[in-house]
């Protein structure tokens, strides 16, 4: 099934906006573990933390599924040392914030002034593939999919 409605209700609709990618092809632990880190936080600065992960000079701290993960030199960033550049979900998140800033522009709200309000990561449809060499049957692939939704909200300054 497709996801159609939104984890969160934001409570003054006219100051927030809304922003939602389906059935995306990345990881949902490293997803959930950047919608961790991102709530509460300016858009504007989430962006060029994503960029920075992508080209590898800063790092995801992972907090909750950190297990036989190496530590990352420098200083230790929510109190975790341990941490990944999981840049596919970090191209998809910076996807996911400039449509939410562009929601946010045609609702007319200050895209300098946004913070996110709720970010959500859940599990999408799974896609199975065949290989159709093999002795019995061949083999079975199974392709992931990841739901995430941001909502951002304009504050004053």
């Amino acid at each position: 099934m497709v996801k159609k409605n939104y984890q969160a209700l934001p409570g003054k609709q006219s100051k927030t906006a809304k922003a939602l990618i389906t059935n995306a092809p990345v990881s949902l632990k490293y997803s959930t573990e950047i919608c961790n880190q991102i709530r509460g936080k300016p858009v504007e600065k989430m962006i060029e933390w994503m960029k920075r992960i992508i080209l590898h000079e800063d790092h995801l701290p992972l907090r909750m599924y950190h297990k036989k993960v190496g530590h990352r030199k420098g200083t230790a960033k929510q109190g975790v040392k341990a941490g990944r550049y999981p840049e596919r979900n970090a191209a998809k998140f910076i996807e996911l914030l400039e449509l939410a800033k562009s929601n946010a522009d045609f609702k007319g709200l200050d895209t300098e002034k946004l913070i996110v309000l709720t970010a959500f990561a859940s599990q999408g449809v799974k896609k199975y593939g065949h290989q159709s060499k093999g002795r019995i049957s061949g083999k079975v692939h199974l392709r992931k999919s990841t739901n995430i939704e941001v909502i951002v909200m304009e504050v004053k300054a």
